[in-house]
């Protein structure tokens, strides 16, 4: 088998993209990007890719400079065989190292590794999750994953709501929140007064709001009242030491980050310095399936948890159900619950989530979903 194609699909959302005026779902993101991985045999393998999807298609797209380092994905894959994911990585990884390493180049190249991983299992007959080592459990529980509304009464509106769809988990994250302490409390205090006691609550409180670590500590203390599950990705991405300092401090709330790293190797240093108890790898900004299993051993070496962060169309999410299969210890599933036709539309068989509030591990072959190619046809502005 060998890939004979490579496509980057960017889709643009019909609505402009703002934080929440009320109870009201947000919209997600404005634009997507979508991978394609085309072989000699027929087969097709799909991903999307969290990030600024323009300069990712110029990353798939680049011409070949000569150079061996400055070179677009299409480019350096075509003739290859997708099963060699492996060797891909490294080559891909050496081949955009110039101008790569992380960022574009990084999420690139993890789509792709996706993609590649889909096309194997499509070729054996078998899910991802039996590639990765065999599925510890069937169905994940699910948190639905939402912005911050900018008033109590619509906190719990919103908390309501997710309530009647049946999650038993849920998430705030950005919104207004880190303009206002005093405000800041009241909208989780809301959340937890309208969730009970029993559902879990986690909260992203932005890292883009510059805090120091002791801004940290503050926090974190300030919201210990309220039984949070989980503190997100409040500091800056590289501030390693910080989340040790915040670490050190005692605070009783888990540490969860991640979503901005990349490689095993950085992860070490995230695990190690940061000291976080919960990682979040994002598959499709993380290296893909390739760095995900490395990512996942050196979590377990440190005694952490992993829970990936997932938050665009139902391929991230089903290639998050299928790392959470196969974990030791499986502790959510991330759901975006944003209103927004461009994420739904383009898959023909979404995930569904039971009357318990878990989602089913894809059964089907590779990532086990299917693309609506019309729909991307319709959505997409670079065609």
């Amino acid at each position: 088998m060998k890939i004979t194609n490579v496509e980057a699909f960017i889709l643009e959302s019909p609505f402009d993209i703002k934080p929440p005026e009320g109870s009201d779902e947000a919209r997600g993101v404005k634009h997507c990007l979508l991978l394609k991985v085309s072989t000699d045999e027929g087969i097709t393998g799909w991903s999307d890719v969290e990030t600024s999807p323009h300069v990712g298609e110029a990353v798939v797209n680049a011409p070949v400079s000569g150079s061996g380092v400055f070179e677009g994905l299409k480019a350096l894959v075509i003739g290859e065989d997708p099963f060699d994911v492996e060797r891909l990585w490294d080559k891909i990884y050496r081949g955009t190292i110039y101008f790569g390493r992380r960022g574009v180049a990084m999420q690139v190249l993890s789509g792709f590794d996706i993609a590649c991983h889909d096309i194997i299992g499509k070729a054996i007959g078998r899910p991802v999750h039996k590639i990765l080592g065999g599925a510890r459990r069937d169905k994940v529980r699910a948190y639905a994953s939402t912005l911050f509304r900018p008033t109590t009464d619509a906190m719990k509106q919103a908390c309501e709501f997710y309530m009647q769809r049946g999650f038993t988990a849920v998430k705030f994250g950005w919104g207004v929140f880190g303009q206002d302490l005093k405000l800041d409390i009241k909208l989780v205090a809301a959340a937890r007064e309208t969730l009970g006691p029993d559902i879990e609550l986690m909260i992203d409180p932005g890292w883009m709001v510059n805090r120091s670590a002791y801004d940290a500590i503050a926090l974190c203390r300030a919201l210990e009242p309220y039984n949070i599950y989980w503190l997100e990705d409040f500091l800056h991405p590289e501030n390693y030491d910080g989340y040790g300092k915040v670490k050190a401090a005692g605070v009783k709330t888990r540490l969860a980050a991640g979503e901005q790293e990349a490689t095993g190797w950085g992860f070490r240093e995230l695990i190690q310095r940061g000291g976080i108890d919960v990682v979040q790898p994002d598959l499709s900004r993380c290296g893909g399936f390739t760095q995900a299993r490395k990512i996942m051993w050196e979590a377990e070496h440190a005694g952490a948890d992993v829970c990936p962060h997932a938050w665009l169309t139902d391929l991230l999410t089903a290639a998050s159900l299928h790392v959470n299969a196969v974990l030791p210890r499986s502790l959510f599933l991330e759901y975006n619950v944003s209103d927004n036709p461009m994420l739904r539309e383009v898959i023909r068989n979404p995930v569904q989530m039971d009357a318990e509030g878990y989602i089913a591990v894809p059964q089907g072959n590779g990532l086990g979903i299917e693309i609506n190619e019309n729909a991307v046809k319709r959505f997409c502005v670079n065609l």
